[in-house]
Protein backbone atom coordinates (compact mmCIF):
# COMPACT_ATOMS: atom_id res chain seq x y z
CA UNK A 1 0.00 0.00 0.00
CA UNK A 2 1.16 3.43 -0.85
CA UNK A 3 1.85 6.04 1.73
CA UNK A 4 3.32 8.98 2.26
CA UNK A 5 5.04 10.63 5.73
CA UNK A 6 3.80 14.00 5.97
CA UNK A 7 4.90 16.65 8.85
CA UNK A 8 2.22 19.12 10.75
CA UNK A 9 4.28 22.21 12.33
CA UNK A 10 2.14 23.62 15.33
CA UNK A 11 2.90 25.55 18.74
CA UNK A 12 0.97 22.17 20.20
CA UNK A 13 2.62 19.20 21.81
CA UNK A 14 -0.86 17.41 21.77
CA UNK A 15 -2.36 17.65 18.34
CA UNK A 16 -5.74 14.99 17.48
CA UNK A 17 -6.15 15.81 14.37
CA UNK A 18 -10.07 15.11 14.00
CA UNK A 19 -13.18 15.99 10.95
CA UNK A 20 -14.60 19.05 10.54
CA UNK A 21 -12.28 20.88 12.56
CA UNK A 22 -10.02 23.54 11.58
CA UNK A 23 -10.97 27.16 9.91
CA UNK A 24 -12.45 28.11 7.01
CA UNK A 25 -10.10 30.95 5.93
CA UNK A 26 -7.34 28.50 5.62
CA UNK A 27 -6.46 28.39 2.01
CA UNK A 28 -8.58 25.27 1.58
CA UNK A 29 -10.92 25.83 4.18
CA UNK A 30 -11.35 23.32 7.17
CA UNK A 31 -9.25 20.53 7.11
CA UNK A 32 -5.60 19.70 9.06
CA UNK A 33 -2.64 21.04 6.91
CA UNK A 34 0.88 19.32 6.51
CA UNK A 35 3.75 18.89 4.61
CA UNK A 36 6.11 16.27 3.37
CA UNK A 37 8.87 18.97 3.51
CA UNK A 38 10.34 18.79 7.96
CA UNK A 39 12.37 21.96 7.30
CA UNK A 40 9.08 24.04 6.36
CA UNK A 41 7.13 21.81 9.00
CA UNK A 42 9.82 23.47 11.14
CA UNK A 43 9.90 26.57 10.03
CA UNK A 44 5.71 26.70 9.91
CA UNK A 45 5.72 25.33 13.57
CA UNK A 46 7.15 28.78 14.58
CA UNK A 47 6.33 31.27 11.84
CA UNK A 48 3.71 33.37 14.03
CA UNK A 49 5.87 36.59 15.73
CA UNK A 50 4.83 35.22 19.51
CA UNK A 51 8.58 34.00 20.26
CA UNK A 52 7.08 30.90 21.34
CA UNK A 53 8.54 27.41 20.86
CA UNK A 54 6.93 24.77 17.96
CA UNK A 55 6.58 21.16 17.84
CA UNK A 56 6.50 19.25 14.60
CA UNK A 57 4.33 15.88 14.62
CA UNK A 58 5.10 12.88 11.92
CA UNK A 59 2.11 11.02 10.50
CA UNK A 60 1.53 8.50 8.01
CA UNK A 61 -0.96 9.10 5.11
CA UNK A 62 -2.34 5.74 3.26
CA UNK A 63 -2.93 7.19 0.18
CA UNK A 64 -5.07 4.10 -1.51
CA UNK A 65 -8.28 4.49 -2.43
CA UNK A 66 -7.97 8.39 -1.26
CA UNK A 67 -9.66 10.72 -4.02
CA UNK A 68 -6.40 13.53 -3.99
CA UNK A 69 -6.42 16.70 -5.94
CA UNK A 70 -3.53 18.23 -6.77
CA UNK A 71 -3.48 22.26 -7.80
CA UNK A 72 -0.02 21.70 -9.66
CA UNK A 73 -2.16 19.74 -12.31
CA UNK A 74 -4.99 22.00 -11.85
CA UNK A 75 -2.89 25.27 -12.44
CA UNK A 76 -2.65 28.84 -11.16
CA UNK A 77 -5.76 30.15 -11.96
CA UNK A 78 -7.73 27.24 -10.49
CA UNK A 79 -5.79 27.18 -6.74
CA UNK A 80 -6.28 31.34 -6.87
CA UNK A 81 -9.90 30.80 -7.34
CA UNK A 82 -9.82 28.25 -4.51
CA UNK A 83 -8.27 30.77 -2.32
CA UNK A 84 -11.02 33.45 -3.20
CA UNK A 85 -13.31 31.13 -2.09
CA UNK A 86 -11.44 31.26 1.49
CA UNK A 87 -9.55 34.17 1.70
CA UNK A 88 -10.07 37.93 0.46
CA UNK A 89 -7.34 39.19 -1.47
CA UNK A 90 -9.11 43.03 -1.28
CA UNK A 91 -12.23 44.64 0.07
CA UNK A 92 -13.59 46.79 -2.60
CA UNK A 93 -16.91 46.28 -4.25
CA UNK A 94 -15.16 45.76 -7.68
CA UNK A 95 -13.07 43.01 -6.50
CA UNK A 96 -16.30 40.83 -4.68
CA UNK A 97 -17.92 41.11 -8.38
CA UNK A 98 -14.43 39.96 -10.06
CA UNK A 99 -13.74 37.20 -7.44
CA UNK A 100 -17.49 35.91 -8.14
CA UNK A 101 -16.97 35.54 -11.47
CA UNK A 102 -13.36 34.60 -11.58
CA UNK A 103 -14.36 31.89 -9.07
CA UNK A 104 -17.34 30.51 -11.57
CA UNK A 105 -15.03 30.29 -14.64
CA UNK A 106 -12.00 29.05 -12.81
CA UNK A 107 -12.94 27.52 -10.13
CA UNK A 108 -13.07 23.85 -8.79
CA UNK A 109 -15.59 21.60 -7.21
CA UNK A 110 -13.63 20.07 -4.24
CA UNK A 111 -16.58 18.32 -2.39
CA UNK A 112 -15.80 14.98 -3.78
CA UNK A 113 -12.14 15.10 -2.77
CA UNK A 114 -10.42 13.56 -0.02
CA UNK A 115 -7.21 15.26 0.29
CA UNK A 116 -6.23 18.68 -1.33
CA UNK A 117 -2.67 19.35 -2.47
CA UNK A 118 -1.12 22.75 -3.47
CA UNK A 119 0.75 25.72 -2.73
CA UNK A 120 0.69 27.38 0.36
CA UNK A 121 -0.16 30.68 0.72
CA UNK A 122 2.13 32.26 3.26
CA UNK A 123 2.64 36.21 3.09
CA UNK A 124 4.62 35.63 -0.40
CA UNK A 125 2.04 33.68 -2.22
CA UNK A 126 -0.70 35.91 -1.08
CA UNK A 127 1.26 39.07 -2.07
CA UNK A 128 1.04 37.48 -5.62
CA UNK A 129 -2.81 37.25 -5.40
CA UNK A 130 -3.39 41.00 -4.38
CA UNK A 131 -1.44 42.17 -6.70
CA UNK A 132 -2.95 39.78 -9.21
CA UNK A 133 -6.63 40.87 -8.36
CA UNK A 134 -5.50 44.53 -8.82
CA UNK A 135 -4.72 44.40 -12.22
CA UNK A 136 -0.30 44.53 -11.39
CA UNK A 137 0.16 41.07 -12.35
CA UNK A 138 -0.06 39.66 -16.31
CA UNK A 139 -1.00 35.75 -16.29
CA UNK A 140 1.21 35.02 -18.42
CA UNK A 141 3.98 35.06 -15.05
CA UNK A 142 1.97 33.66 -12.53
CA UNK A 143 3.47 30.27 -12.61
CA UNK A 144 6.71 31.45 -13.18
CA UNK A 145 6.06 33.60 -9.97
CA UNK A 146 4.83 30.91 -7.92
CA UNK A 147 8.42 29.22 -8.48
CA UNK A 148 10.32 31.94 -7.03
CA UNK A 149 8.65 31.72 -3.59
CA UNK A 150 9.77 28.51 -2.83
CA UNK A 151 7.92 28.24 0.11
CA UNK A 152 6.14 24.87 0.02
CA UNK A 153 3.31 22.53 -0.93
CA UNK A 154 0.86 21.65 1.46
CA UNK A 155 -1.37 18.48 1.82
CA UNK A 156 -5.30 19.47 3.60
CA UNK A 157 -7.05 16.63 5.11
CA UNK A 158 -10.41 17.26 4.07
CA UNK A 159 -13.14 13.89 4.95
CA UNK A 160 -13.55 11.44 7.23
CA UNK A 161 -12.19 8.52 5.26
CA UNK A 162 -8.76 10.41 4.73
CA UNK A 163 -8.91 11.17 8.66
CA UNK A 164 -9.37 7.68 9.12
CA UNK A 165 -5.79 6.76 6.86
CA UNK A 166 -3.75 9.46 8.57
CA UNK A 167 -2.00 8.39 11.86
CA UNK A 168 0.42 9.88 14.02
CA UNK A 169 3.78 7.67 14.61
CA UNK A 170 5.01 7.83 17.83
CA UNK A 171 8.88 8.07 17.08
CA UNK A 172 8.14 11.54 15.37
CA UNK A 173 7.51 13.97 17.44
CA UNK A 174 10.33 17.26 17.44
CA UNK A 175 11.12 20.13 18.88
CA UNK A 176 11.27 23.26 17.31
CA UNK A 177 13.44 26.20 18.61
CA UNK A 178 11.46 29.31 17.52
CA UNK A 179 14.79 31.62 17.29
CA UNK A 180 16.33 29.45 14.86
CA UNK A 181 13.10 28.51 12.59
CA UNK A 182 11.50 31.80 12.78
CA UNK A 183 14.31 33.19 11.30
CA UNK A 184 14.76 31.06 8.91
CA UNK A 185 10.88 31.61 7.99
CA UNK A 186 11.08 35.08 7.76
CA UNK A 187 14.54 34.76 5.60
CA UNK A 188 12.80 32.57 3.64
CA UNK A 189 9.61 35.43 2.59
CA UNK A 190 12.32 38.12 2.27
CA UNK A 191 14.18 36.56 -0.43
CA UNK A 192 10.91 34.94 -2.12
CA UNK A 193 9.11 38.77 -1.95
CA UNK A 194 12.54 40.42 -3.96
CA UNK A 195 12.66 37.74 -6.74
CA UNK A 196 8.85 38.11 -6.61
CA UNK A 197 8.98 41.88 -7.23
CA UNK A 198 12.16 41.81 -9.62
CA UNK A 199 9.85 39.84 -11.89
CA UNK A 200 6.68 41.59 -11.62
CA UNK A 201 8.78 44.94 -11.90
CA UNK A 202 10.31 43.65 -15.24
CA UNK A 203 9.61 43.54 -19.28
CA UNK A 204 8.09 39.80 -18.72
CA UNK A 205 4.98 41.66 -16.36
CA UNK A 206 3.57 42.90 -20.06
CA UNK A 207 0.23 43.59 -17.76
CA UNK A 208 -1.81 42.71 -20.67
CA UNK A 209 -3.91 39.85 -19.55
CA UNK A 210 -4.41 40.40 -16.09
CA UNK A 211 -7.41 39.56 -13.69
CA UNK A 212 -9.79 42.13 -14.84
CA UNK A 213 -9.44 40.76 -18.41
CA UNK A 214 -10.15 37.23 -17.85
CA UNK A 215 -14.18 37.63 -17.96
CA UNK A 216 -13.84 39.71 -21.40
CA UNK A 217 -15.41 37.18 -24.60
Amino acid sequence: METLILFHGTPDKIVVPAYGKGDEKHDYGKGFYLTESLDLAKEWAVCRPNEKNGWVHKYQLAVEGLNILDFQEKGVLAWLAELMKHRDAADSKRYRMLAKKFIEKYGVDTKGYDVIRGWRANASYFYIAKEFVRDNIDMDILEELLSLGGLGIQYCIKSELAYAKLHELNDGLMAVQYDEFNEKYNQRDIAARKKMRELVDSDANRVTKVFSTLFKE
